[in-house]
């Protein structure tokens, strides 16, 4: 797996580096400063992920969530955690939302691959910050849009755990193709386009 990271202090991009370096799983391909720069070596490396922190010089994070998703998965990995930031980010198509210090450096690595299967990423608290609500239960089926089946209810809770697509087709004993065309599903009824969209939903209130 091929990450790049971006962040404007380059004392956090060398411990970055260093820490997600140290799994074989994982090349850090590049590390830059600015939003300007993430996409120049986006398009350049193709990487799988991109760690993007909010606040930097020139072009910030929120400038280029937009522009970066649609090349590759985005995970905001950041000191800012005001809910204006986090709702923007996840909106503009980012993965997840890591804020420092609700982590630690041994799991990083694990949430990174997490991500790039498919998993959402987010860090206590910012669930709340997307639904008004952390401690909420999820809506019932007949007050959601469209109607989910029972199964697609099952794969829908699994999702708001933060459980990828390989951990659901494992827990419910289904193929990971099934899984994705359950979720593809799921979407186009709840009329989102995100995981994060769609577990706002499913918690009570839209992103």
């Amino acid at each position: 797996m091929k990450v790049v990271i971006v962040d404007d202090s380059s004392v956090m991009r060398l411990g970055l580096r260093t820490v997600l370096d140290g799994r074989g799983s994982i090349e850090v391909v590049g590390d830059v400063g600015d939003g300007d720069a993430a996409l120049e070596i986006t398009r350049r490396e193709r990487p799988d992920v991109v760690l993007l922190d909010v606040r930097m010089p020139n072009r910030d994070g929120l400038s280029v969530v937009k522009e970066l998703s649609q090349l590759v998965k985005v995970l905001m990995l950041t000191f800012t955690d005001d809910d204006a930031s986090i709702r923007q980010a996840m909106r503009d198509g980012a993965s997840g939302y890591l804020v420092h210090g609700t982590f630690d450096a041994s799991s990083l690595g694990s949430m990174v691959e997490s991500l790039s299967e498919g998993a959402a990423v987010l860090s206590p608290g910012v669930l709340g910050s997307l639904t008004g609500a952390p401690s909420r239960q999820a809506a019932q089926p007949d007050e959601l849009p469209g109607g989910l089946s029972e199964r697609q209810r099952e794969v829908m809770d699994l999702i708001a755990k933060g459980q990828s697509n390989t951990m659901i087709a494992g827990q419910l004993y289904l193929a990971e193709k099934t899984v994705k065309n359950h979720i593809n599903q799921i979407f186009a009824k709840l009329g989102v386009q995100t995981r994060a969209e769609a577990i706002a939903l499913w918690l009570g209130q839209s992103v």
